[in-house]
């Protein structure tokens, strides 16, 4: 990307959309491109349409979407489906029509079967069925990808799309009601701490393993990955590594300095038993993930704290 081209970031107020905006920033790009939900409605074609128009972006980062941890999945699943499938197609249409030079779509690798081997190779995609408690995300986010390939084949549009594992860090959304599991977490242990409460409950049995990717890496993958790929076919972006839910708990338990006891609501679902991507094709290219696990959960309860929690 060319230091003074437009570069839309859609979504930038979101956890991927504001590590985005930082990552471009420190990197010189300073003619960025930005809207927020009020000022654009991206579920709103002729708003979405008209805004293209206008603006003219030459690079576009699609991280805006609906999303939510089991709970919001499970409980409002018409939501999912639709506002992602309306955001994804009215800005993937609307930036081949303003002429975009090149696209990068943002899924997640909730898109993969939920048995599929392990580690999570791109070639799985649609090969078995989805997790059920998210399945109306993942069909959103696989259409996305569905999207981006057609428009490759058809109008030839440089148009990629990257699925990264579960991100966590400043900006996330720490409400008990809609988070993901490390913000859930990181707020129930400092809250627990607060009030002196010798236990904290945490959802299922703390079997699954889960990988998580710092969003700063996240967004440093994103910015080389529209430098140096072209693909058709999607890219995993991640550690390589995964854990249990349990270790996790013991990690952010330690960060946050609470001294009681962690227990397993065994009723609560576990989700998928366990979701390691394979990260080949993109250290292949010359990426890696750089933010150790304990580094990234201690500066994102930093971030937790000087935020007003």
């Amino acid at each position: 990307m060319n230091k003074n081209a437009k570069i839309y970031v859609a979504g930038h107020r979101g956890l991927v959309g504001s590590a985005l905006v930082r990552s471009l920033k420190q990197g010189g790009y300073s003619n960025l491109l930005t809207a927020t939900s009020k000022e654009l409605d991206l579920r709103d074609q002729a708003a979405v349409r008209a805004f293209f128009e206008r603006e003219r972006p030459d690079h576009v980062f699609l991280a805006a979407a609906k999303v939510g941890g089991i709970l919001a999945n499970n409980d409002f699943p018409a939501d999912f489906i639709y506002q992602n499938l309306m955001i994804e197609a009215n800005v993937i249409e609307s930036a081949r029509l303003a002429g975009v030079e090149k696209l990068l779509f943002l899924g997640s690798t909730c898109i993969y079967p939920k048995m599929a081997p392990q580690p999570l190779k791109e070639e799985y995609l649609l090969t078995a069925p989805l997790e059920p408690t998210n399945e109306w995300y993942a069909v959103a986010k696989i259409a996305g990808i569905k999207l981006c390939q057609a428009y490759q084949r058809q109008y030839g549009c440089k148009y990629i799309s990257a699925m990264p594992t579960n991100l966590y860090g400043p900006e996330d959304n720490f409400d008990l009601e809609s988070s993901h599991v490390m913000p859930a977490l990181i707020r129930k242990f400092h809250e627990a701490r607060v009030r002196g409460a010798p236990t904290v409950t945490v959802w299922g049995t703390g079997k699954p393993l889960r990988e998580f990717l710092h969003v700063d890496d996240c967004a440093a993958a994103c910015l080389f990955l529209m430098d140096h790929y072209e693909g058709e076919e999607i890219v995993n972006i991640g550690v390589g590594e995964d854990l249990s839910i349990a270790a996790l708990a013991g990690l952010v338990k330690q960060a946050v300095g609470f001294e009681g006891e962690i227990v397993f609501d065994t009723d609560k679902p576990d989700g998928t038993p366990r979701k390691l991507v394979d990260v080949s094709r993109i250290n292949g290219l010359g990426w890696q993930a750089r933010i150790p696990l304990e580094e990234g959960i201690a500066s994102t309860y930093r971030w937790f704290l000087a935020n007003g929690e």
